[in-house]
């Protein structure tokens, strides 16, 4: 629910994996849409809204609720952003249209209030995980893309389906460290941007890191998933918070 008092603000989420099995997360995202979200100068989701996307041509009713709920938020007044997850990189300009969602590239430069911001995902960052890196590059591929988008939508899902036990058996496989993002990376795509704020989700690891690169201030802020209770980043006129 939205507090009293608090100044309109931005409000930044990721990894929902919304999905038919894990309804608790729908019903969650539903009231946070319906209340705290309206008061929001901005809502961007960074990634993972759904377990799994296999093209705009098959959305699944609890999938259909969703977009319609983010509809429901654009015509309330609010900007809504979408930017690709690993989950649901499929995710294409049919649902942009029927959710009033604008979709984002990963990355992407913000300003909020005066300040700019890095925002991506958060996968790319993980480049110790070598084999998910090349995994990655294949599906991202728009050839690729087009080849899977034209399979019959019952082939698509056995696929994804697969690819999702192969990935949950990969990260049981993977040292914690490797899972993470590496502090290279993140120096690397905050040089080049010339920013000092990093905002991500992907690794289910909220948190706001305080660090220095080349000798200046940098923090890096990351979401949480919504497995449980949901993690929401506030930025308004007065700072940031992660709730």
């Amino acid at each position: 629910m939205t507090v009293p008092g608090r100044r309109a603000a931005a409000l930044f989420v990721s990894d929902l994996h919304i999905d038919a099995a894990h309804p608790q997360i729908a019903a969650r995202f539903h009231e946070f849409l319906a209340h705290d979200a309206r008061a929001a100068t901005a809502l961007y989701v960074l990634g993972d809204l759904f377990e799994s996307w296999v093209g705009d041509d098959d959305p699944d009713e609890v999938q259909r609720g969703v977009i319609a709920a983010l509809r429901e938020l654009a015509t309330h007044g609010v900007p809504c952003f979408v930017m690709h997850g690993n989950r649901d990189f499929l995710i294409g300009e049919r649902f942009a249209a029927a959710s009033g969602a604008t979709l984002l590239p990963d990355p992407v430069l913000i300003t909020l209030y005066g300040e700019r911001a890095l925002v991506m995902h958060g996968d790319a960052l993980c480049t110790g995980d070598r084999p998910y890196q090349r995994l990655r590059a294949t599906v991202r591929d728009p050839g690729w893309q087009r080849r899977f988008l034209a399979l019959p939508v019952a082939a698509r899902r056995a696929l994804a389906g697969a690819a999702r036990a192969g990935s949950r058996a990969h990260n049981a496989s993977l040292a914690p460290t490797i899972a993470d993002v590496e502090a290279p990376s993140v120096a690397a795509v905050l040089r080049a941007a010339g920013v000092g704020t990093l905002i991500h989700g992907h690794t289910h690891r909220p948190g706001i890191h305080r660090f220095d690169v080349d000798g200046i201030a940098r923090t890096r802020i990351v979401l949480g998933d919504w497995y449980d209770t949901g993690s929401v980043l506030r930025w308004d006129s007065g700072g940031f918070e992660l709730v």
